[in-house]
């Protein structure tokens, strides 16, 4: 069954993480029914500064303006599988956590977590204090998978690219997709 899924990039550093998971899930596309994204302008920011360019203009995705409550996955019925935002910043995060729907991000969070949907949280913050630790607790409790951007180097990546890819690679296989990737043991 074809995956549909909402991709929110906030203004955390991390661009390519965000980069890097479009791309992959353009390839594939197979596996996915409809892609959406959702960028802040300060994640619009951090990518020019982070990458160098606005390449995000370039891919084949539909990209929802950060207060159009109109976009199918702002209600439940739209019936999407999957959100993740990448990278996450803690405010978001914060919002998600206090049920604070005040743009689409957070409001389509909200809506994946009522839904019982999977809803990714790909932190990309260090050191945690504890409001950060409770909130990371709260959206758990909530029904959220955290998943730091934390990178495995199993696979001995040669580049920052495949550094970030062992993230995005994570990110995927949480989201239910069959994606080849490195796997421990084979």
């Amino acid at each position: 069954m074809k995956k549909k899924i909402v991709v929110a990039i906030t203004g955390a550093s991390g661009s390519i993480y965000a980069k890097l998971l479009l791309n992959r899930l353009l390839q594939l596309n197979e596996q996915i029914k409809d892609l959406a994204v959702i960028m802040s302008d300060n994640a619009k920011d951090v990518w020019r500064e982070e990458l160098g360019d606005q390449s995000y203009e370039d891919l084949p995705v539909t990209f929802y303006d950060k207060t159009d409550f109109y976009a199918p996955f702002a209600s439940g019925s739209a019936k999407y599988d999957t959100m993740i935002v990448i990278p996450c910043s803690m405010g978001t995060l914060a919002r998600i956590a206090a049920g604070t729907s005040n743009d689409l991000t957070t409001r389509a969070a909200d809506v994946i977590l009522k839904e019982r949907r999977k809803l990714i949280l790909v932190a990309r913050e260090m050191p945690y204090n504890l409001i950060h630790i409770n909130n990371i607790k709260t959206v758990t409790e909530a029904g959220a998978i955290v998943c730091p951007a934390s990178p495995s180097y199993y696979s001995k990546p040669k580049s920052i690219e495949e550094l970030a890819l062992t993230v995005v690679d994570r990110v995927i296989d949480l989201a239910g997709l069959e994606n080849d990737s490195y796997r421990w043991g084979e």
